[in-house]
This record gives structure tokens, sequence and C-alpha cells, in this order.
């Protein structure tokens, strides 16, 4: 069913990078669909980045989690109040006519709730959220489509769907900072990027095989290796640095997110496990394999240069429920001479970046 011509549109989606960069292609659809309306997007300050060069959005709108989460850690129940009351006045000013809560949680349908928009629309809401919602739509679609449900949920409210593609938009100073490092890191052959890391152990590739592939790829690919990960994840890289040497370029908590994100834009390929920086390098387009066990959030990456390796177990995907007593078989199953495989065969079919 079509919503009613719109004049303002706020998107709650407020984590993590990966849901922010499959959902990203709902901006273009709702732009497409009605363009004249205003559209603006609520999100947490951490991921503000991804969106706030976004061309079809017009607003980014920041949700002060940590300050509340602050008020109520001190039980300062007043001032808590005070902020919520003076955030809802902030929102509401705005005047929404829709507002579309793609996380489906009760801190979401709480927030999509004080926008004060007549139409709340929730993406399989739950956890009380559907109460707070005037309207509800199933997370539908072919589930082995990397974004499947917003796809769907694009095709329930009628929108138009050609072409539905992830979008990252990135500023002149994060495609300069590229363009720098290649230079004094003497990357103009081209560079090869990790991603290790990310939020569970049970979607974690072991460090032994990446330490038997990053050497591997430099010398039967001729690139040197890049990694990428956050801030939290500098210690787990300063153990593979000091164990690799000169094999492996650490940029490790170095990047912005947005610098990150031009660092892959620009790779030969990228091998990631389960974490948002690895489904920015389909959104790249870029030769991406992606690595998945516990979870499998999809099969089917919409393009011709990005796989995924998941060998599927009888326990598999078990989530955040591993049952393996933390063998984690599923990742182990996949084997670094597979990867050097499908990577070989990858940059076959890719010329080389810059």
């Amino acid at each position: 069913m079509a919503i009613k011509m719109p004049t303002k549109i706020l998107l709650i989606r407020l984590s993590a990078i990966g849901d922010i960069v499959m959902a990203s292609p709902l901006i273009g659809a709702l732009r497409s669909s009605y363009p004249d309306a205003r559209i603006s997007w609520l999100v947490q300050r951490e991921s503000q980045a991804l969106l706030d060069r976004h061309p079809d959005l017009d607003e980014v709108l920041i949700w002060p989690r940590q300050e509340w989460q602050h008020l109520a850690k001190h039980r300062q129940w007043l001032s808590l109040y005070r902020e919520i009351r003076r955030f809802k006045q902030e929102l509401q000013i705005k005047g929404f006519d829709i507002t579309i809560d793609l996380q489906g949680l009760m801190k979401s349908g709480f927030l999509a709730w004080l926008s004060g928009a007549r139409e709340r629309i929730g993406l399989g809401s739950r956890e009380g959220s559907q109460w707070l919602m005037s309207r509800v739509i199933d997370r539908g679609g072919d589930s082995q489509r990397i974004g499947s449900e917003y796809l769907y949920l694009a095709q329930q409210l009628d929108l138009h769907i050609e072409p539905f593609l992830m979008h990252i938009a990135l500023a002149d100073a994060d495609e300069d900072y590229v363009r720098n490092l290649i230079t004094s890191q003497r990357l103009n052959a081209g560079y090869l990027v990790t991603c290790p890391f990310t939020t569970r152990p049970q979607k974690h590739w072991f460090e032994e095989q990446w330490l038997e592939l990053i050497p591997r790829l430099q010398e039967s690919l001729g690139m040197r290796v890049l990694m990428l990960g956050g801030p939290g994840d500098q210690r787990a890289a300063q153990q593979m640095v000091d164990r690799l040497h000169d094999s492996l370029i650490d940029m490790v908590g170095v990047t912005s997110l947005r610098q990150a994100a031009a660092l892959i834009k620009h790779a030969a390929l990228l091998i990631g496990v389960d974490t948002g920086l690895t489904h920015m390098g389909i959104a790249f387009n870029r030769p991406t394999i992606c690595l998945f066990g516990s979870t499998c959030p999809y099969l089917d990456t919409t393009r011709e240069n990005a796989l995924v390796l998941y060998h599927k177990l009888a326990c598999s995907p078990c989530k955040r429920k591993p049952t393996c007593n933390g063998r984690f078989d599923c990742m182990r199953a996949i084997s670094v001479d597979e990867v050097l495989e499908h990577a070989d065969r990858l940059l076959r079919r890719e010329p080389r970046p810059l």
C-alpha cells in the first residue's frame, strides 16, 4: 500500500554501520517517489558520517543516546525527562507527516512516537514498539538477498525501486586522504583490504588463518595488504602486526569512518567477516569476499564481483547462541586455500584500481 503524498519524511535506523549501509537504498527510492519531499534520517552520532553527505538526504538528526544514558545511570530522572521533552519538541516542530522505523526495537519505536508523525510505519516492530506504530510491515522478501527486508519494505510502500542500490557518499577530503596514503605508502600498483574484526567472537575467522592468508595474498597477487577496523580492535590488530611485520599496513582505529569507506572504495579486493566495513565493499561495487559462519545475513550479494563463503552446518546459523563450545567449526571450515582461490578468480576479472 502506497503512503499518501508526504512532504516531510523521517527515517529511523540508529545503528549499526552495516544495517545503515544496507538500508541506504531507501533514501533514493523515497526521493525518486517523492521528489519534493523533505527527507530526514535519525541516527546515533557514531554513524552520522555514513549519511551526512548523501545527496538525497535533506537532514541528518542525531539521537543523544550517550547523554540520556548518562542521566539514567546517575538517576537524574528530572533532567532526563526534561531532555526527552526537549528532544520531542525539536522533532515535532519539524512537522513530519510520516516516520518509518527501520530498526523495529522499543528504543527506535519510542523515538518514532516522539516524532509526532501521524503515520508511523514500523519494519518488523517488536519489544512492544509495534503498539507505538500505526502500521507494521513484516521483514519479508528473499532472505538470501543483501538488504532484502528494506527492498521488501519499499515494495510494500509502492516506492520506485529501480535501481535499488546501496550508497555511501564521501567528501573530497576523504578522497584526498586515500590519494595521500597511496603516495606515502607507494600503493600505486593497488592494495588489498582485510576486515577481520567484528562484535562477536563467533563471527571471527581465526587469527592463525589471517596470519597465513595475508603474506600469501601479498605474494600471489602482488599487492600490499591494508587492515581496517575500529578503535576497539587495535589491541587485536597489534598482535597480528607484531607477527607479520612489514606484510601488513595497519590502519585499525586510525581512520575516520568515511576515510575507511574511501579506502574500501579504491581497494582492488576486500576480504572480511560479517561487519559493516565488509558490506561497504559490496556497496562500492568492489571485488569482495565475505566470510560468514554463525551469522549469514545474505548469500546473494547482487554483484558478480562479490561472493559469500559459508559452510552451513547442522547448527548454522547459531547467531548469538553458539553450541560448539568455542570451536566455531563453521568459520574454521573456510580454508586459506579456498579464500586465495576465489581472490585470484575475482581479480582476474577486475582491473586494478588507480
